[in-house]
């Protein structure tokens, strides 16, 4: 059974940046894409973020310009580099992945492995 196991949070202050990464271990017999949501407590969660295993990639307005995915080589990580951050930037941050046979067409793609989150704090 694929896992996902994100790292790479923690506290900054605002201005700052830092970086996640995700990996996705376990038998993988096709990675479609990867990607981020976050969540703030008490709020919907957001999906920000997201590469295909092609490359493609997808940005929420709320980070465009300031956030970048990339994946390595084997695209079973992803990372998430984080810049500039703000107060409301923080949340807990949460990778996914579509991991099929058949990749779904739809958008966002219809992920089927989310990892347990890593919070990230950003202090004025």
């Amino acid at each position: 059974q694929p896992q996902l196991v994100e790292s790479g949070g923690g506290s900054v202050q605002a201005g700052k940046s830092l970086t996640l990464s995700c990996l996705a271990s376990g038998y993988i017999f096709r990675n479609c894409g990867m990607g981020w949501y976050r969540q703030v407590s008490g709020k919907e969660r957001e999906f920000i973020t997201s590469i295909t295993n092609a490359g493609q990639t997808y940005y929420s307005d709320s980070v465009k310009g300031r956030f970048t995915i990339s994946q390595d080589e084997n695209k079973n990580r992803v990372y998430l580099q984080l810049n500039s951050l703000k107060t409301e930037d923080t949340a807990v941050y949460q990778c996914v992945a579509e991991l099929n046979i058949l990749c779904s067409k739809t958008f966002p793609p219809t992920y089927n492995y989310w990892g347990r989150g890593t919070q990230v704090t950003v202090s004025s």
